[in-house]
């Protein structure tokens, strides 16, 4: 629900907003980890040490996915302080394609707010060689931002979000130029 809401919302967003200093457009595209049934990742090397070549070809395939993009917004729970497995599984599988990419978080949970699991996510992609951007979302899910079909109730999260798509688009501008 809220990476379809962050999806809308990138679509939204005027020309000018989403285009950087060169006229380049921002393509968005929502990745659910629902779609990408990666078994627990059980490698005898560190992902780092792999170069893309793992054993499983769905892994083969989901690094060829993470490397075509250039910037990247993870929308997260937090589930007992911390993000869900299957998150940092799908992290460690894609070691070279997130390299040198910056990332952005939107996190939603009870009272944090998904907070503490931005707070380790930051360290993980930080080992990833990503850049986190500043600038993130939490979602205090015991207000009911969402009604019950999923349409959002608290309008002042769209004004909430801009400044964090406005920053991811900046660095995956200046990160993309450097890494050519």
């Amino acid at each position: 629900m809220v990476g379809r809401w962050v999806l809308e919302q990138t679509q939204k967003r005027p020309t000018s907003a989403s285009q950087g200093e060169t006229g380049e457009d921002f393509e968005y595209e929502l990745i659910d980890l629902r779609d990408w049934d990666l078994p627990f990742y059980n490698e005898l090397d560190s992902p780092n040490y792999l170069d893309g070549k793992f054993s499983i070809d769905l892994a083969i395939k989901w690094g060829a996915k993470i490397a075509e993009a250039d910037g990247f917004i993870i929308v997260t729970p937090e589930y007992n302080h911390g993000y869900p497995a299957v998150l940092k599984n799908a992290l460690d599988y894609a070691y070279d394609g997130w390299n040198r990419k910056p990332v952005s978080f939107v996190s939603y949970g009870g009272s944090a707010a998904g907070a503490r699991a931005v707070e380790q996510l930051r360290q993980v992609v930080i080992e990833l060689q990503m850049a986190p951007v500043r600038t993130a979302l939490a979602i205090g899910m015991r207000s009911k931002p969402f009604d019950e079909q999923g349409k959002l109730a608290d309008e002042s999260l769209n004004k909430r979000l801009e400044p964090v798509l406005d920053d991811l688009e900046w660095w995956t501008k200046v990160l993309k130029a450097a890494r050519a």
